[in-house]
């Protein structure tokens, strides 16, 4: 399979010195990518050079191998190796380069894909985005005013979700929401998410989560953000273990119990910041969210959205899901 190749920094072309005071492209903006997926990209300006890092419908946020401006056009590229054998199981380079062009209207942006391999271009296609305003102050959290609270899993029943996609391994027992996803030999398989029937803005969120070893799972808030539920007991702090905004903000500890433990949420999200307590230890305090993550819903920050839970990697199992919406 393909691989998106890191690079060690990411690659610019030289700039007049302070070009950026009059650039327009950067910033943060959130993409539509061309299968209507949620994507995003972020553009930042360091020692006369542009530097970008992209999300791209799933997975992580990543460093663009170069960024320049071409007259009123932004030139982005993507470069992607893959190491196949030959008939003598020799590895081979395999080498494909993918070329983004914007140009900026306003504060959206008109933008191109297409791929060149071995000198032949494929998936052309295009796409959208929207620049996204600046992060919010820091919200004040003694002035919060919360409202009733609101039992989003009832215990007994689905009642309150919708089930995405299939298969479905969602049910529920002896009060517990429980994924059962199944595998079976010869590869993964991937089951359904579920989400939840009403839309929210800011809000405190209070859960039970347990994992099985090697579980993995997400918690979404409004649809868009993910904050990751994995076994991840005894390992290195980093954003892609339990209690990380997923590839984004990685925790200042790592609280999490055991697998098979059950493990305790509180999040709260208000103002494009995400307070993040698990097991009773605070692990992410008032930090600014730059743009969705893998696997959101969509792109768009400003609209209110659903609590959805993610089904298709791992079984999983939730309980007490209670929402206190916030008060403007």
């Amino acid at each position: 399979m393909l691989r998106n190749l890191l690079c060690a920094s990411v690659l610019a072309v030289a700039s007049p010195a302070g070009f950026a005071a009059d650039n327009s492209f950067i910033g943060n903006w959130a993409l539509t990518i061309p299968d209507g997926g949620a994507g995003w990209l972020g553009l930042q300006e360091s020692r006369g050079q542009l530097k970008g890092e992209i999300l791209w419908g799933g997975g992580s946020v990543l460093p663009v191998s170069s960024a320049r401006i071409e007259g009123n056009t932004l030139v982005i590229q993507r470069i992607y190796e893959s190491k196949p054998g030959d008939a003598s199981g020799n590895a081979v380079i395999a080498r494909e380069v993918e070329t983004i062009k914007a140009k900026l209207e306003g504060d959206d942006l008109k933008l191109t894909t297409e791929r060149e391999k071995e000198g032949k271009v494929s998936g052309k296609a295009s796409f959208s985005g929207k620049r996204i305003p600046p992060v919010p102050p820091s919200p004040d959290f003694s002035k919060l005013t919360f409202g009733a609270p609101i039992e989003l899993f009832n215990g007994k029943d689905l009642n309150g979700w919708k089930v995405m996609g299939a298969p479905n391994g969602w049910r529920v027992e002896n009060g517990v929401l429980i994924n059962d996803a199944k595998q079976e030999m010869g590869g993964h398989k991937s089951y359904a998410n579920i989400r939840t029937e009403r839309e929210f803005e800011d809000f405190n969120l209070t859960l039970e989560t347990r994992v099985p070893k090697d579980g993995n799972s997400g918690i979404y808030l409004r649809g868009i953000y993910e904050v990751q539920v994995a076994d991840s007991y005894g390992k290195e702090k980093d954003s892609h273990h339990m209690g990380g905004i997923y590839s984004r903000i990685t925790p200042t500890e790592n609280a999490a119990r055991p697998a098979g433990e059950w493990q305790t949420y509180d999040i709260t999200l208000v103002n494009r910041h995400v307070t993040v307590i698990l097991n009773g230890r605070k692990i992410i305090d008032n930090q600014p969210l730059l743009g969705c993550t893998g696997g959101a819903l969509w792109s768009d920050e400003s609209r209110p959205g659903p609590i959805y839970l993610q089904g298709d990697h791992a079984s999983v199992d939730y309980r007490n899901i209670i929402l206190r919406p916030i008060m403007k």
